[in-house]
């Protein structure tokens, strides 16, 4: 094969591989700015106020929400702070630990007992309200953070795929020097010998 012809190939087949890269890179960036808009009006419609910093008890909490004291929720590392660091804490207080389902299994249980108070009913059966209503806020708030980390990470990409067709432009340009420059008649692997005959 002579090796004008091989440089050709190459510096096509790498032209193609930046078109691909360029279309990719502008797509992620698209679904990483989309996913990015659309956690933060998701969150600002909810209109939850990050607590005050007098509000926090522990230090983890301190930790995790002084930095968002008093702010709007607008971003999916809030959203997962508030979650995790807030309203789980307050759930797990109320609970003494006890997850929904466990709460949930001892109300039914209770409300199946004919010598159950009905006092003691009535509180567990607000306690099982409460958490079923924290755990579906927390898992909203959870999703948002799960869609804000994948719209990062397709900037990330974005990034990656424009720094990679830049590189590989770099190469095709050179590579297409190299083409201009070789003589048709050379062989691929031997450039000092010259095919018999081409």
């Amino acid at each position: 094969m002579r090796r004008k012809t091989l440089d050709s190939l190459l510096t096509a087949t790498g032209a193609v591989i930046v078109l691909v890269l360029l279309v990719a890179g502008g797509l992620l960036t698209w679904a990483s700015s989309y996913v990015g808009d659309q956690v933060t009006d998701q969150l600002s419609m909810q209109d939850i106020t990050m607590p005050e910093k007098e509000a926090l008890e522990t230090e983890a909490q301190h930790e995790a929400l002084d930095e968002f004291a008093g702010q709007k929720m607008t971003t999916g590392e809030q959203a997962k702070a508030f979650a995790d660091h807030y309203i789980l804490v307050h759930m797990n207080a109320s609970s003494d630990g006890r997850t929904y389902e466990e709460v949930s299994g001892e109300f039914m249980a209770l409300s199946n007992d004919p010598d159950a108070d009905p006092a003691e009913v009535e509180q567990l059966g607000a306690l099982r309200q409460s958490l079923f209503m924290g755990n579906t806020l927390r898992g909203l708030l959870l999703n948002a953070y799960a869609f804000d980390t994948m719209g990062k990470i397709a900037g990330y990409a974005a990034i990656a795929s424009f720094s990679g067709a830049g590189l590989l432009l770099v190469l095709v340009g050179a590579g297409a020097v190299h083409a201009r420059r070789t003589p048709y008649e050379v062989e691929v692997g031997r450039p000092d010998r010259e095919l018999v005959n081409a």
